[in-house]
């Protein structure tokens, strides 16, 4: 497999929660914290994630305040109060030259128009860095926000997103590449015929179109996609140029690698189309030592009401507060997992497979919320990253530093050093925006000509 691979380059996202990925990340003494209001926060771990040669930054978002136990939230501030993603990546695209700027907005909440407008002048701005992560909304918190009682029905809510998938991507070609003549001397600032209508009308969305931004520079913004339940892969194959998925075990990420790139060709898609980049929590510290102190300084300020919180979360709002922390799981009916499947799966499965209590669940969820935790020296980290991108389990990762500023740091000084020699990663951007970063081609308008 090795040489197989030897010429290709993994990819790397940086996952950026406001503290860091680690549920008591702002217990931290040295991390930023009040993260999620800094501007100069971001700007910072932006420039030091570009400065680490870094594929994108990634930013999830919410429409919502986060329901729950105010004894609990009050312990957990993160992703309480933060900025709006679309409102913070232009200004970060203003401070950085090559990094990509990727920011989550859900389409249960939003309308087309508005999706393809902000990802396009986010394109322009940033030169050709923008994508989109793609979600369909499960926080209930969400629905409450928007008239609504509940949410669009699973499977619903993902038929929604293709269709509005399809209707921001036929808005972003409104406009031909070259149809800004912009000539002073003949009076014409477009050529007419190179103005689309979109005029769609299917079973979610009517949109005439067409959109008031120019096509934008990587033709479409690139699209991700977080997902791992059976719709969610189906719509990655259809749709998706990155996911960003939970995975585990290196025998589970090939499996999920192998399911979704075969999944791609009855889409008219080749598997190259597709960047796999599982979530990766990484504690990286000079030696094997000091990353595993690190590591158990934060699990120690885990405080059992968060970490039941937290848990409770991931097996869809099951109340766990009069169990016993260092029991067992109880028995969780299977509905409580119908809008939160890959979570639920996963912790009801570590529960039944490994027998795990309530306490070791929250712990080994909420130091990674989900993710695996890699920690260790550099040549360790950089060991386990190479086997699972060597042995086709991944095609990149997305790192999410435990703590911020200083996490991102130790992963930029001691390990991206480390994956560099080894030939895994980048020295120099190879392009400038993020689809040639990527390896990714810019796709054709739909009414541009096909020329034999």
């Amino acid at each position: 497999m090795r040489d197989e691979r030897r010429s290709e380059m993994m990819r790397l996202g940086a996952f950026f929660h406001p503290t860091g990925n680690h549920v008591a990340a702002w217990l931290h003494p040295e991390a930023q914290i009040d993260a999620g209001t800094n501007f100069r926060h971001y700007a910072q771990i932006a420039q030091t994630a570009e400065r680490g040669k870094f594929d994108l930054m990634f930013l999830a978002d919410a429409v919502a305040v986060r329901d729950g136990k105010l004894t609990a939230l009050s312990r957990w501030p993160q992703y309480m109060v933060y900025f709006d993603p679309l409102t913070l990546l232009p200004a970060i695209a203003a401070m950085t030259t090559h990094i990509g700027v990727v920011a989550t907005a859900t389409t249960s909440y939003n309308e087309p128009y508005h999706i393809a407008r902000k990802f396009a002048s986010l394109d322009l701005i940033s030169g050709g860095r923008a994508g989109w992560n793609v979600v369909t909304s499960s926080n209930i918190s969400e629905a409450y926000n928007f008239g609504r009682e509940a949410h669009y029905e699973h499977g619903e809510r993902y038929d929604r997103a293709v269709e509005f998938v399809e209707v921001v991507c036929g808005l972003w070609d409104s406009w031909d590449d070259d149809a800004f003549v912009r000539d002073r001397a003949s009076g014409r600032y477009f050529d007419p015929t190179k103005l689309h209508m979109l005029n769609h009308k299917g079973k979610h969305f009517s949109v005439r179109g067409p959109l008031n931004v120019a096509r934008p520079p990587q033709g479409h913004p690139v699209l991700f996609q977080a997902g791992s339940s059976e719709v969610g892969r189906e719509l990655a194959a259809r749709i998706a140029e990155g996911v960003f998925t939970p995975q585990h075990t290196l025998a589970g990420a090939q499996e999920f690698y192998r399911d979704l790139k075969g999944r791609m060709a009855k889409y008219g898609r080749p598997p190259e189309a597709l960047k796999i980049m599982p979530g990766l929590s990484v504690m990286a510290g000079r030696t094997a030592k000091e990353a595993e102190e690190k590591h158990r300084y934060l699990q120690a300020k885990i405080h059992p009401d968060v970490g039941l919180e937290l848990l409770s979360n991931a097996v869809g709002g099951f109340d766990l507060t009069e169990c016993d922390i260092d029991g067992p799981l109880p028995e969780i009916p299977d509905y409580f997992g119908l809008n939160s499947q890959t979570s639920f799966r996963q912790v009801t499965g570590w529960a039944r497979n490994e027998g795990l209590t309530i306490r070791q669940l929250y712990e080994r969820f909420a130091g990674a919320r989900g993710q695996r935790t890699l920690k260790g020296s550099p040549v360790e980290i950089a060991d386990d990253m190479e086997k699972w991108f060597r042995g086709y389990g991944v095609d990149g990762f997305l790192v999410q530093p435990a703590f911020l500023p200083g996490g991102l740091d130790d992963f930029v000084d001691l390990v991206i050093p480390e994956l560099q020699s080894r030939g895994l990663f980048r020295r120099e951007y190879e392009g400038a925006t993020l689809r040639e970063n990527m390896g990714l081609k810019r796709p054709p308008s739909r009414y541009a000509t096909v020329v034999d």
